[in-house]
């Protein structure tokens, strides 16, 4: 936990300092999306990888944090700390809500409900005049930033403390009971209910918490470009990438994730600098493919392994 805690506070250093010696923005927009994918792949796994259930609409968490907090940014003109909270607890809300429903039964009903709140949620979107509809709504971002020398730095600082509370509560759950109990969720429901764990209020605990992260990610997206739109926001992408990274990373400790986020975000990233952005999703699912077929546990599996055999 000590190291931890130092680690935590030594990258918050970092990311605080880091104006006073990096000025090209475009830095800061990598440095922005990387931890944007950890966050997500972080906020997947609570659910897909420790409990087993697979959620394949991250993005309509995302969207739903994205868009609550351009709702209110344009009604109330609230700060971006307060935009991030409202967001999570809308995404939260919409994790337990979709929890009530279908984690009550077993197997793929989850996934499934996952993918038809995302269809439901964009159609809404799409014909919602106050956030622009299908056109998109351009956002006026604030002219000063505290402590940095633009918004886009700031943005970025924002990020990172999101990284490192979605990594503390990933690690914190997986050190816990919770953790122990979603674990036997995932290896066997029917006998962690008959040794007495409460199955439906962990799963519904971890997708409320997993939601609420994955809104929280999504929350500061409009700021960045200053724009958002249905097609974006609710993109494939972001189920894609935070499904595909824990499985890269691996999916058995709360580091799996982090790993995966860093290594298939930087490789997305050289991709759209040296090919073009289209191809990302292309990328991930070859990567994703090779891991599953040769490493299905994952580089954390790999790294084990290696080690088991010294």
């Amino acid at each position: 936990m000590r190291n931890f805690v130092i680690g935590a506070a030594v990258a918050l250093a970092c990311a605080a300092m880091l104006p006073m010696l990096v000025r090209a923005e475009y830095y800061y927009v990598l440095g922005f999306t990387v931890m944007q994918l950890i966050i997500m792949a972080t906020a997947w796994n609570i659910l897909g990888g420790f409990a087993g259930y697979v959620n394949f609409g991250s993005g309509a968490f995302f969207a739903v944090g994205a868009y609550a907090a351009v709702s209110l940014y344009k009604a109330f003109s609230l700060p971006l700390g307060l935009q991030i909270l409202a967001g999570a607890a809308m995404a939260g809300l919409l994790g337990l809500g979709v929890g009530l429903l279908t984690l009550r039964l077993r197997g793929i009903f989850f996934s499934i409900a996952t993918i038809a709140i995302t269809i439901i949620l964009e159609t809404v979107v799409l014909n919602w005049a106050y956030v622009g509809g299908a056109k998109g709504l351009p956002i006026l971002r604030p002219t000063e930033t505290p402590l940095f020398g633009n918004y886009t730095q700031w943005l970025f600082f924002v990020m990172v403390l999101i990284a490192v509370v979605a990594v503390a509560v990933a690690r914190y759950i997986q050190t816990s009971w919770i953790g122990r109990g979603l674990r036997s969720i995932r290896d066997n429901e029917g006998a962690a209910e008959c040794s007495g764990v409460p199955t439906l209020k962990l799963k519904l605990l971890a997708a409320t918490v997993s939601g609420a992260l994955m809104g929280a990610a999504g929350a500061p997206y409009a700021m960045l470009g200053s724009f958002i739109e249905p097609s974006s926001a609710f993109s494939l992408t972001h189920a894609v990438n935070a499904l595909a990274m824990p499985i890269i990373g691996g999916t058995a400790h709360w580091i799996g994730p982090v790993v995966g986020a860093v290594l298939l975000g930087g490789v997305q990233q050289v991709v759209t600098v040296t090919i073009s952005s289209e191809m990302n999703v292309l990328v991930v699912g070859v990567v994703l493919v090779i891991f599953v077929v040769a490493a299905p546990e994952g580089i954390l599996g790999l790294v084990k392994k290696w080690r088991s055999s010294k």
